[in-house]
């Protein structure tokens, strides 16, 4: 794909080129170039598919973007500075499950997609979708290092005609206030020689069912101009579209969206530990008000929140609120009620110990489950990091298992443990030796029955044996003992 030139070669007359292409590299200042050509020539471009996608960051979002977006007949290059995520990518290997590497292997073998780290390419695209981190600094502030540092590569080469997204989730006023400025420094203007808009990932590792084709997508523009054109984009392979006012009202929606779960997660960690109190079983008690058929929605507590979304998200607002002197009191709450739930599981596990004449210090704990949710090979800000480095400062001599992630690489064990940590084989005299099995992750894969069987103590913080007996002395989320 040929970059914006100031005027054409020489050896290349203006008869050669395809009239699509004719127009992208044409001086943006001659006078028969107008927005309208800009908007015209990449949308004709878009529907064709005939048309370059770069994908800025290639992690649980950028992926599966990249590999559908190729999937949909695009040239699709997906940028990264980590070389070892490019070279598995242009070696046809997927480093995301519900992604197969056969599909990478298609797509590379036909040239439809390929990786690099050099963002200098960036000018050779289209549209240029940005799904790098947005990470919470120590303080919960937003960290937009990332989306700055890619804005400004961006805008060093940047040319008129393009379409850029931003799908990393942050707070309202990011794409207006922090990268449009960053990249109009180019001398372009948004609107009119090149096209932004914000569309906030939905991604749910796992879901075989909502995938990136099939999940709504929110889109809002900078004009009616950059609305029109992401739209057109999103719509040659995502099923449903839907048009926003604004990029904000974009931004907005996705944040609040976690921060409704987060919300109701925490009332549902709360009502764990008021049933400890009340001597109740929390999943009878959640099961009997699902039954009534409105104004209800099932949620239910765990060891505490993990995953790329839910425990971070809802601080971006925090923060932009702060700002406007404005305290998000019900978010605040919740997110205390459940950063404090590793605590709780570890001061469970404690008691169950106690009642086994065992104390802490010096017990053998094993972990089955660190992934952040079931059936997913990804442990990004799980509950059982928290737990498992509790359990160590507190003298436990603490193992893990878990199919979907063999190796620990968490900087949090460093004062703690030898990294990398690695899985243990599950066997039974494994199990037998343990003081506690503590379930953290319940994933589909584990067979139950035999953990009851095997295992002397078992604290369950996900309900994976409320139906279960065996030998086990189980403890479940509110306290509740069986076995």
């Amino acid at each position: 794909m040929c970059r914006f030139l100031p005027r054409l070669p020489r050896s290349i007359t203006c008869a050669s080129i395809p009239p699509a292409k004719r127009a992208i590299m044409t001086d943006a200042r001659h006078p028969r170039f107008t927005p309208e050509d800009h908007l015209n020539t990449l949308l004709h471009r878009l529907k064709t598919r005939d048309c370059t996608v770069g994908v800025v960051g290639l992690g649980h979002v950028g992926f599966p973007l990249s590999a559908t977006v190729a999937g949909a007949g695009f040239l699709t290059i997906g940028f990264d500075i980590n070389q070892r995520i490019i070279d598995e990518l242009n070696t046809g290997i997927s480093r995301i499950g519900d992604v197969p590497s056969s599909a990478i292997t298609d797509f590379v073998a036909t040239g439809r997609l390929r990786g690099t780290t050099d963002l200098a390419e960036l000018g050779d695209c289209d549209v240029v979708v940005i799904c790098v981190p947005t990470p919470l600094s120590k303080i919960k502030d937003p960290d937009l290092s990332y989306v700055v540092s890619a804005g400004r590569a961006l805008s060093s080469v940047l040319r008129p005609g393009q379409l850029v997204i931003l799908e990393s989730t942050t707070y309202p006023g990011t794409t207006r206030d922090v990268l449009l400025p960053i990249l109009e420094e180019s001398g372009l203007r948004a609107g009119s020689d090149f096209f932004l808009c914000f569309s906030p990932e939905r991604v749910d590792p796992g879901n075989q069912i909502w995938t990136v084709s099939s999940t709504p997508k929110l889109i809002g523009g900078i004009t009616s101009n950059c609305l029109t054109v992401g739209m057109t984009f999103y719509k040659t392979f995502i099923e449903t579209v839907i048009a926003l006012t604004s990029v904000e009202v974009a931004e907005l929606a996705k944040v609040y969206e976690n921060t409704f779960r987060m919300v109701n997660i925490a009332l549902a960690n709360e009502l764990a530990l008021i049933c400890s109190r009340l001597g109740l079983d929390v999943w009878e008690v959640i099961d009997a008000a699902s039954s009534k058929p409105f104004g209800f929605m099932r949620f239910t507590p765990g060891p505490g929140l993990g995953g790329h979304c839910i425990p971070l998200d809802p601080h971006y607002l925090s923060w932009k609120m702060e700002n406007l002197e404005f305290k998000t009191r019900l978010i605040d709450l919740a997110s205390e009620i459940n950063a404090a739930m590793p605590s709780a599981v570890v001061s469970l596990i404690g008691d169950a110990l106690n009642d086994s004449t065992r104390a802490v210090r010096g017990s053998n704990v094993l972990i089955i489950g660190i992934a952040y949710k079931p059936d997913v090979a990804d442990y990004r800000e799980s509950p059982a990091l928290e737990i498992m480095r509790l359990l160590m400062e507190r003298g436990a001599e603490v193992s893990f298992h878990d199919p979907f992630c063999p190796t620990i690489e968490e900087e949090t064990f460093l004062r703690l443990s030898d990294l990398p940590m690695k899985s243990v084989e599950l066997t039974a005299g494994r199990l037998a030796s343990a003081d506690a099995v503590v379930i953290v992750t319940n994933h589909s894969s584990f067979n139950y029955q035999w953990l009851a069987d095997t295992a002397r103590v078992i604290i369950d913080t996900r309900g994976a044996m409320r139906r279960i007996t065996g030998t086990a002395r189980i403890v479940g989320l509110s306290g509740q003992a069986s076995g």
